[in-house]
Parts: structure tokens; sequence; C-alpha cells
């Protein structure tokens, strides 16, 4: 049986939530016990934890569900926050936020009809191409003048968003890099490069009920 002292991650790799949920849960060194899940295919544990059945979702020791991304990234740096992804050299929490709900909000929108128009009844996918490289504009010219968007250190906006720009960048990768946006192309390339990153996209085999969950993120990372 899991340990009871260890908190309850129910991921999926490639979901750009779980992605953010785990890059804090690795930032942070807060052990859980990772259960990668098969989403055709919910286990009735997730459910029962949080039944809107999305992921991620955190169960920690005293029984408190966090199924939200952000939620779970905030605990996570406020039990402890080394690379300081709380506090950055510019800008405030405040300021994050809203380039955060920007992304969650029109961006995550427009990246969905443009990935998966099929989808959506009467939806113009280039439209919501064009509508989203609006945001990424946006970002682009804030790297202009930082290696990141809040200053000369990643923080939680860089670490919220980048997975999401990273998905929408794959629907159409030689597009993607033939936009007016190297600074941004460069910032992406040097998240998909790092470590960090690399940590946390390693890949499990799906959980069984019944069985214990793998230990992330591991004792030699």
């Amino acid at each position: 049986m899991p340990s009871p002292a260890l908190p309850i991650l129910y991921s999926f790799r490639r979901c750009p939530y779980a992605m953010r949920a785990r890059l804090a849960l690795a930032a942070s060194g807060q052990r859980c016990e990772l259960r990668e899940v098969v989403l055709r295919a919910k286990p009735a544990e997730l459910l029962a934890a949080s039944p809107k059945g999305t992921v991620p979702v955190l169960m920690l020791p005293d029984g408190k569900v966090i199924d939200q991304s952000l939620d779970i990234m905030r605990w996570a740096l406020t039990q402890h926050d080394p690379e300081h992804w709380l506090t950055p050299d510019r800008g405030s929490i405040a300021d994050m936020e809203s380039l955060i709900q920007q992304c969650d909000g029109a961006f995550k929108t427009d990246l969905d009809r443009y990935k998966y128009p099929d989808r959506y009844e009467n939806t113009d996918a280039l439209a919501h191409r064009t509508a989203g490289a609006k945001y990424l504009m946006e970002l682009g010219r804030l790297l202009q003048e930082q290696d990141y968007l809040f200053g000369t250190r990643r923080s939680l906006a860089d670490m919220a968003i980048a997975p999401f720009v990273r998905q929408f960048a794959h629907v159409d990768q030689t597009w993607f890099e033939a936009q007016p946006w190297p600074a941004l192309t460069h910032w992406l390339e040097a998240f998909l490069a790092d470590a960090r990153f690399q940590q946390v996209m390693e890949k499990y085999a799906p959980w069984v009920s019944g069985t214990e969950g793998v230990r992330f993120p591991h004792d030699n990372d």
C-alpha cells in the first residue's frame, strides 16, 4: 500500500495542465505518488476524488483534494520555492496571474480549435491560429527585453504557460518557426531542452488500481 504520508497525483503525461503541476512539484521537491492515467479509461479512484474527471488531481494525506493545475502549482511552491517562481525579479504575482489567465482563457480556446477543429462545429482552424498568434506576439514582445516573461529567471508564469505554447507550436512546427517572434521561439526551445522539463516528461506505465504508483520526483533527480 502507498505511504499515507505522500500526496497522490493523478496525471497524464501529455496534458499541459498536468505538465505544469508536475513542473511545480518537481521544482519544490515535494514528493508524491504519481499515478499515470489513461483518459479513455479513467480509474474509479480518480473519479471518486474529483468527479469532473480531468487531470491533474492532487490528493493530500489529510484528505484534501486539489483539482486545478494552478492551485497545485501554488500549493507546491508554498511548501518550498527554492527557485523563487512566486517572486519574479520583475512584476508581481498579480501580473503573472493576469498573463496566465489570458493563456487559460482566450488562448486555450483558440488552441483547442486550431489543434482539434473536428471536435467543434463550424470551426475555422486558421482563424483561431491567427487569434492565438496575437497572444503569442505579446509573449514575444515581453521576451525581446528579457530572457523570461518576468525577468532574468523563470517564474510561475513561464512554467504555467510554456506547456500550452509547446502544444500550439507542435500543430504546425514549420509555420510556428517562420513567425516574427524569434525571442519566443528561443524561449520555447530553452524550455524544451531544460532538465526540469525532461524530468517531468519521463514515461510511466499506466497506473493499475490496487497497486502503488511511481515515486515522483525520483530521489536521484
